[in-house]
């Protein structure tokens, strides 16, 4: 009544399965006896391509044999959850994980598709704000030291977008908007979220 087999090679699709005896050979028309073959997934990009070593960023993973998707890791580690959109394309959260490079992978019923790197890094932090003061009017440059400053997408004054430049992980330039007489917060955001706060205080220029 029962039967072990190993499957050979075949392209993705299904194959009916039968049994051949002495007595003949079994009815392949039974859709229960049909072997299904996946393809190995393909993978092709994930977006972002960092955050948070926290975890918890939603990315997209894009490419070909995605559906039926049993586990999506990050350097081995299971991510905190996963949706199948299409066979093209999934999303899933990412688990947290020490600073540094991660091997994206998928794994479906056909095996487990090539790995995509994402980065994790710590939120950023400053440490100072160089010039402390500067005039109300724009264009004064100011440079902001501290950490994990890589991924910096935006630097705000008091709320305002700064022009800025990121020069290393501890060092980035802006240039101070025009604003008000008085002190601004200086803010950094990066992919893995937003900086602590530091004071640049803008001083109104002499009245003649």
């Amino acid at each position: 009544t029962e039967i072990s087999a190993v499957t050979p090679a075949r392209t993705a699709g299904s194959a009916a399965v039968t049994v051949t005896t002495p007595g003949g050979t079994s009815n392949p028309e039974n859709p229960s006896m049909y072997f299904y073959y996946a393809a190995v997934p393909s993978l092709i990009s994930v977006t972002p391509t960092s955050g948070n070593t926290a975890g918890g960023t939603v990315v997209t993973i894009t490419g070909s044999g995605l559906s039926g998707a049993t586990a999506v890791n990050f350097d081995g580690i299971a991510a905190a959850s996963f949706t199948v959109g299409s066979s093209t394309v999934l999303t899933a959260v990412t688990p947290a994980h020490a600073a540094g490079a991660a091997a994206v992978t998928v794994t479906t019923p056909g095996g487990t598709g090539n790995p995509l790197n994402y980065d994790y890094f710590d939120t950023p932090t400053l440490s100072a704000v160089t010039p402390t003061l500067g005039p109300t009017y724009a264009g004064n440059t100011v440079t902001l030291t501290g950490t994990s400053l890589t991924t910096t997408t935006d630097v705000r004054f008091d709320g305002a977008a700064a022009s800025f430049t990121v020069l290393s992980p501890t060092e980035v330039t802006a240039v101070a908007p025009a604003g008000s007489a008085g002190p601004a917060t200086v803010t950094v955001v990066t992919t893995a979220g937003v900086s602590n706060g530091l004071t640049y205080t803008r001083v109104a220029g002499p009245g003649i």
